[in-house]
């Protein structure tokens, strides 16, 4: 998956700005009269797993792509910044960090009844972004007219295995020379897909991890998947109903072959949230739906915004 130049991320945003910790690389495609239309992406990915969708419908969307703190081109720009990456499992910190981009970009509100406003973004969140998304309207009060939940990582039991292990041993896979950690990184993503990745995308997914130029390298991955060991939701899943509750449409969209989340957790996060929240569970499609699966995943997003639109 070859990136293209209008998906490049040429915008910068630091935080807090007073005295930057983290810098954010971001960008918009498409009419600033649009619809907008906000792409997260969840652990170990970048943006660029979204870019092909954001160059297909900014046409008709005004599209934001970015990086998470220390994910692609976005930087921890301080020792303490990475201390408290490492240890910030319930994903309070991103939250409060994507909430400030959100509101650099004016997707605010002062309550969740007028959450869903002329100008409101539809949010798409896949894997851990999940759990960030619902906590920037529960918490930082982050406007959406409609929020996709994408194999999302959002309700315990938390972890894969292969997160305590990396967790357990930090230093031993930070020395672990960087050919066979290119190993570990490919076989890693591979066994997020259902059906085999094309060269060109496992590539794509690997870049960040084991090349240097400015991203985050081996001991960014080990960063982050320290940070998944201890990941958890419990004191903020109580309060899932009160999405619901608001009327914001929610579309949970989930492959059924997803090794890493479990596709039942799909319907559990259905019944915590309640309301109007519908599920759709994909065949043949594994935790990287957006490979396994690009057309009917293409499909179901924008049937979900047109009804959002029209009812909104």
């Amino acid at each position: 998956m070859a990136s293209h130049p209008a998906t490049s991320l040429i915008q910068t945003f630091t935080y807090p700005s007073n005295a930057p910790q983290y810098l954010i690389k971001w960008t918009r495609l498409g009419p600033l009269d649009t619809q907008p239309l906000i792409f997260i992406h969840g652990t170990p990915w970048s943006s660029r797993l979204w870019a092909p969708y954001a160059l297909a419908l900014s046409n008709k969307y005004c599209v934001y792509l970015f990086d998470n703190p220390g994910y692609g081109q976005s930087r921890l720009l301080t020792p303490a910044a990475t201390a408290e990456f490492a240890s910030n499992g319930p994903l309070t910190k991103q939250a409060e960090i994507t909430a400030a981009l959100f509101s650099h970009w004016g997707f605010t509100r002062t309550s969740m009844e007028d959450a869903r406003s002329v100008h409101a973004p539809h949010v798409i969140a896949h894997d851990n972004a999940g759990l960030v998304a619902l906590r920037m309207a529960l918490q930082h009060g982050c406007s959406y007219k409609s929020l996709t939940l994408i194999d999302v990582v959002a309700v315990g039991p938390w972890g894969l295995p292969f997160f305590k292990l990396v967790a357990e041993n930090q230093d031993v896979f930070n020395l672990i020379p960087p050919q066979m950690f290119d190993g570990i990184v490919r076989g890693y993503v591979r066994d997020a897909a259902h059906k085999p990745l094309r060269k060109e995308d496992e590539d794509m997914l690997a870049e960040p991890w084991v090349s240097g130029d400015m991203r985050p390298g081996q001991e960014g991955l080990v960063q982050v998947l320290k940070q998944a060991s201890t990941r958890k939701s419990d004191d903020v899943e109580g309060l899932y109903h009160e999405i619901g509750e608001s009327g914001l449409p929610v579309k949970i969209i989930w492959g059924k072959e997803d090794k890493w989340v479990p596709c039942e957790r799909a319907e559990i996060l259905k019944e915590l949230i309640g309301g109007k929240s519908q599920v759709v569970l994909v065949e043949q499609a594994g935790h990287l739906i957006q490979l396994d699966q690009p057309e009917q995943l293409m499909a179901e997003l924008v049937t979900f915004w047109v009804e959002a639109d029209r009812t909104s």
